[in-house]
């Protein structure tokens, strides 16, 4: 009886590990994997999460390798953590974080490793209400050191999207967030190719009170 339970769970996690993302997702493989994370994101918000990929076994399983369904693009910021806010689990995102949700080469090289070698179909560039780092940037002052890189790229983003300094620190957010997409989707040669065989690039922006993510467009 030992064996023939032990058989059914190698079986069992087989299944699981090389299904991939469709089987992982309890809503149904109709649904976009943003429309997942969208639903996700409602039971953090309403505290009635799910808590999915947790379980020892699940965490086991992924000692075979990870099929992640989305990569997430976001602040450093302690406040701001995507799996919390998408009520994901472990292996259900491959999240890349830096002070202002920009990126520099090594970003986009990790979201072309995702997108090449993980087969993942969706990018979310998540920005968050009063973000320091474009608050910083648009208040002005002379940042030192790696901060200045940072503060660099956002002040060109902004201007990109003519905001200034005299607009909110929100329309700040957006504008940076919109930047960044339309970095990704136009980096070359990778994901501007992937882009245009179906790779999905969404910007979004992340309320602190609330929780809710909103999509940026």
């Amino acid at each position: 009886m030992k064996k023939i339970l032990g058989v059914t769970f190698a079986v069992s996690v087989a299944i699981l590990v090389l299904a991939g993302p469709s089987v992982v997702h309890a809503e149904g493989s109709t649904k976009s994997e943003w429309d997942i994370l969208r639903a996700g994101n409602q039971r953090f918000v309403s505290g009635n999460v799910n808590h999915p990929h947790q379980q020892i076994e699940y965490r086991e399983s992924l000692a075979a390798g990870q099929h992640p369904s989305a990569v997430v693009l976001t602040c450093s910021d302690s406040r701001v953590s995507p799996e919390l806010i998408f009520d994901q689990g472990l292996g259900d995102l491959f999240v890349i974080r830096t002070a202002g949700n920009v990126v520099d080469a090594i970003g986009v090289g990790s979201i072309e490793y995702a997108v090449e070698h993980l087969h993942t179909e969706l990018v979310v560039v998540m920005g968050h209400e009063k973000c320091g780092a474009v608050t910083a940037t648009l208040e002005g002052g002379n940042a030192q050191g790696g901060i200045k890189a940072i503060v660099d790229q956002i002040r060109t983003h902004l201007a990109e999207e003519n905001v200034t300094t005299t607009d909110n620190v929100t329309l700040g957010v957006d504008a940076n967030v919109k930047a960044v997409v339309r970095q990704l989707s136009t980096s070359e040669p990778v994901l501007k190719e992937k882009v245009a065989n179906g790779l999905k690039i969404v910007g979004a922006r992340y309320n602190l009170a609330t929780g809710i993510v909103e999509e940026v467009q």
